[in-house]
């Protein structure tokens, strides 16, 4: 890998907030409720603090927007994207699948990821033109480009289903791949990345959520959009990913037919 001080700090940022997060896993941590009835718990808050202080402590002038603070110098070129826990369901319930999402948007481009599955012991990382890393091994998307070799991940599967036209699609999908989960959160996009599964359709996503893994799916020579095939912004709310260009036209297809 080259010098990189963004993905420098990046890393930085996600170690010092595995911390704060392995500290509260086995606590009885106080659990509040924001306004759509998704908790959020003192580790999410402080995650996001101490990963704050590392990136806005190497970049003053950049702009931060956190899940948990918001959006600080938001006219800034650069702007950094957390999600300190995604899946904080899980953390609380203490079972693995949560993760900790750091990304920089340099003006509308995605240009680092990290994504730490803490109690998965897997760490990804990205930068634009660098190639994708997992736990300082690069790895790279399958080769497969036929829907009956392909396995699929669908997420947030109540939300997906109230797209009536692509649902439909999606049903018609799942009857033609080789083989259908439900891996959820950050993990799917590590399998992806890593070439062990071949296409995600994931609904009622936020961008804090996703920002990072994609940068690190296109990396590793995969494909990401949104369900209607438009690149990421931070209104996007779906994803498309696939392991290349080829699956990604039959599954888009599918999906809009």
């Amino acid at each position: 890998m080259k010098n990189n001080p963004f993905l420098d700090i990046a890393l930085q940022a996600a170690k010092a907030g595995e911390e704060v997060i392995r500290h509260y896993y086995d606590a009885n941590v106080k659990v509040t409720m924001k306004e759509d009835y998704t908790p959020v718990t003192v580790a999410d808050v402080e995650t996001e603090q101490k990963i704050k202080e590392v990136i806005l402590g190497a970049f003053p002038e950049h702009g931060f927007y956190g899940e948990e603070t918001g959006k600080t110098n938001p006219d800034a070129e650069y702007t950094w994207l957390i999600d300190p826990i995604d899946g904080t369901k899980s953390f609380v319930r203490q079972y693995p699948f949560f993760s900790t999402q750091i990304a920089l948007m340099h003006r509308d481009r995605l240009i680092v990821g990290v994504s730490n599955g803490v109690m998965f012991n897997e760490l990804a990382w990205a930068s634009e033109g660098e190639g994708a890393y997992l736990n300082d091994q690069p790895i790279h998307v399958s080769d497969i480009n036929e829907l009956r070799d392909a396995a699929l991940s669908m997420g947030n599967i109540a939300s997906l289903a109230g797209r009536t036209a692509q649902w439909q699609g999606a049903g018609a999908l799942a009857q033609q791949v080789n083989r259908t989960r439900g891996y959820g959160d950050f993990y799917h996009y590590h399998l992806l990345a890593s070439g062990k599964i071949e296409i995600i359709v994931e609904s009622d996503v936020n961008i804090l959520d996703i920002a990072a893994l994609s940068v690190i799916v296109k990396e590793a020579g995969g494909a990401f959009t949104d369900l209607n095939g438009q690149a990421l912004n931070l209104d996007t709310r779906s994803v498309l990913a696939t392991s290349n260009q080829t699956l990604y036209q039959k599954v888009y297809q599918m999906l809009h037919d």
